[in-house]
């Protein structure tokens, strides 16, 4: 039996998928294929953030229906199949089942049952123990929490995956050590509010934050880097930065959603930040890490937002230089306050979209002015990627703090971490040559 598997959206969405192959090979034998045509179970993993979600997803599900063999079923999980349920068989009688974002270890249940829609935003699988999926490579995702608390004025999420649940923490031990011991080097730890973790557990548990659960990660031996997604800036508190600092397994690159840089809109948004505590927090971190790479997300044009908001994400984007930034044009999603506001509060397009330019071509500028900075730096990086082939010979890896650094000429084994030295840059890009291969 062969699994076709379409992930759409977070990393959250693509460790669900993880999950569901898991189950699937482990329990009914399922083998992974890249051909849908080829496959007795099509799965598409939904994403409700993604802009015109529902078309999205009834556009794919036609595309499949045509292609699949005699016999063959297909699936909608993820955060759409939460907030549709029965709504998407009804228009779209070729699906043979839906499965919630909070409903993953139930794959296997709903395969057999004929329109099967599971899509509970109260159950509970945080104690789910999942297989570790074959072929994991030097790379791992880890859930260390589900659902999230915050009522984001803008944000589906909490409509989709529920309540914010921590996973115990000797179940997260337990797995990470399974992961490093099928060869994984680096973990990505993942939660919509990581560092809100401990906050709620569905069984009796010791107390833990995110810091101790940093610090009891770090103990294990042969893992050799940490990293998180999303903090929130709310919690940021010194704890938890000290912690990140200090932590020699903890990568020095963090992912800080901005979301606007007015304290008005933050408030509109529901985010319980200021910009005031947001680039404290900022200066805070690089007092500790003075060479921390920072990424982050920023809305244009939501509700409300004036010229002078706009400024005040310009200026905090002059303040910060963030070296990743992943900026949208705001559109309202069902389910979230915001989409209820009405047309009077809402920024006209054409404004929001040249915002959008202003600020993604300001920050293309800072790139290439910052890389310039890094000339004669050298680096260790974990090599994640290599070709060799007539046309191009290149391995390409991150730094500690999140530096992607393209070594041109050399084909250097993944897995390996390597000393580079950063010759020249391309734009924003960073090219380098190795120095040495490190054990």
């Amino acid at each position: 039996m062969k699994l076709y598997i379409e992930t759409l959206g977070c990393a959250m969405n693509t460790r669900d998928s993880e999950h569901m192959i898991s189950e699937l090979q482990k329990k009914e034998g399922y083998e992974l294929t890249s051909d849908a045509k080829d496959a007795d179970l099509i799965l598409i993993n939904t994403c409700s953030v993604r802009e015109k979600p529902e078309r999205k997803l009834f556009s794919e599900i036609g595309q499949f229906a045509k292609i699949k063999k005699a016999g063959a079923k297909i699936g909608v999980c993820g955060c759409t199949a939460s907030h549709m349920g029965e709504q998407i068989i009804k228009r779209a009688p070729s699906v043979d089942f839906v499965l919630g974002a909070r409903n993953v270890s139930k794959i296997t249940e709903v395969l057999h049952k004929p329109k099967a829609v599971e899509v509970s935003i109260d159950y509970d699988d945080s104690t789910y123990v999942f297989d570790v999926a074959k072929n994991t490579g030097i790379k791992a995702l880890l859930n260390i929490s589900i659902g999230c608390d915050k009522k984001c004025a803008y944000c589906i999420v909490p409509h989709t995956r529920g309540k914010e649940i921590s996973i115990p923490l000797d179940l997260l031990l337990k797995e990470a050590n399974k992961l490093v011991a099928s060869g994984v080097k680096e973990i990505m730890l993942l939660g919509q509010n990581v560092n809100n973790y401990g906050a709620r557990f569905s069984v009796p548990h010791e107390k833990i934050d995110f810091a101790g659960l940093l610090r009891e990660l770090e103990k294990i031996e042969g893992l050799h880097r940490i990293r998180f997604t999303s903090p929130h800036p709310l919690h940021m508190d010194d704890a938890f930065l000290e912690e990140f600092a200090r932590n020699k397994k903890v990568c020095k690159s963090i992912h800080i959603p901005l979301q606007s840089g007015s304290t008005q809109i933050l408030r509109a948004m529901r985010r319980g930040y200021t910009k005031e505590w947001y680039l404290n927090r900022i200066k805070k971190l690089r007092s500790l890490v003075p060479d921390v790479g920072i990424s982050t997300d920023i809305i244009v044009g939501f509700p409300t937002e004036s010229d002078a908001d706009f400024q005040d994400t310009m200026d905090v984007l002059e303040a910060v230089r963030f070296d990743t930034m992943y900026s949208f044009v705001y559109s309202p999603r069902p389910h979230t306050e915001s989409a209820s506001w009405g047309q009077e509060k809402e920024v006209e397009k054409e404004v929001a979209s040249k915002r959008l330019a202003i600020l993604q071509n300001r920050h293309k500028e800072i790139l290439k002015e910052d890389a310039k900075k890094e000339l004669g730096k050298t680096y260790t990086i974990l090599v994640e990627n290599n070709k060799q082939s007539p046309v191009e010979v290149f391995s390409e890896g991150r730094s500690d703090n999140g530096r992607l650094i393209k070594i041109q000429g050399e084909f250097l084994d993944i897995g390996s971490f390597v000393e580079v030295e950063v010759v020249a840059t391309d734009g924003g890009s960073l090219i380098g040559k190795s120095k040495a291969v490190k054990a």
